[in-house]
């Protein structure tokens, strides 16, 4: 079982003033494929908070780092920065199969800046702020994940699609 973490990054939301309604998302959908959620963090969007939750969840060794929010164009949008800061390799394929196939559904995709990557052995996903954009674009995502992490951990040698 792949343990999971989950970072929220919301300035009202880290604030109290709105409630999380992303990160539950996430939960339910790691629940449902199996996953063991070991965390779960609001954040504001500062690029510091964003960073240590990173190098935290990472440092305890949790395989996959799902982040939700502050990916957009916005002024305080700083996730793909803060996330760019503190991964060793970047794994573009998985931003890029969202963004794809979100412009199947909405423009607005073209406006997301989420990146994915490596820290230690965990594979860093930004998703969207949305509860119904986090959901498809776990689906979008969720076939490969697993096959990620097991390269990841080093249990798998090749690339097989």
């Amino acid at each position: 079982m792949y343990s999971v973490g989950i970072i929220t990054v919301s300035d009202r939301s880290s604030r109290g003033e709105r409630g999380d309604l992303s990160g539950p998302e996430i939960r339910k959908w790691a629940e449902e494929k199996g996953y063991a959620v070991k965390s779960e963090l609001v954040v504001p969007d500062e690029a510091e908070n964003i960073r240590n939750s990173l190098i935290e969840f990472s440092d305890l060794g949790i395989n996959l780092i799902l982040t939700t929010g502050g990916t957009g164009c916005a002024p305080r949008d700083v996730t793909p920065e803060a996330t760019l800061s503190v991964v060793e390799k970047q794994a573009p394929g998985f931003a890029e199969a969202m963004r794809a196939r979100s412009l199947e559904i909405t423009t607005h995709a073209m406006l997301s800046r989420a990146v994915s990557g490596i820290r230690k052995q965990s594979l860093i996903v930004n998703l969207p702020g949305s509860p119904k954009a986090v959901r498809e674009n776990l689906g979008f995502i969720e076939k490969a994940l697993p096959h990620a992490l097991e390269l990841i951990a080093g249990r798998v040698r090749d690339c097989q699609a």
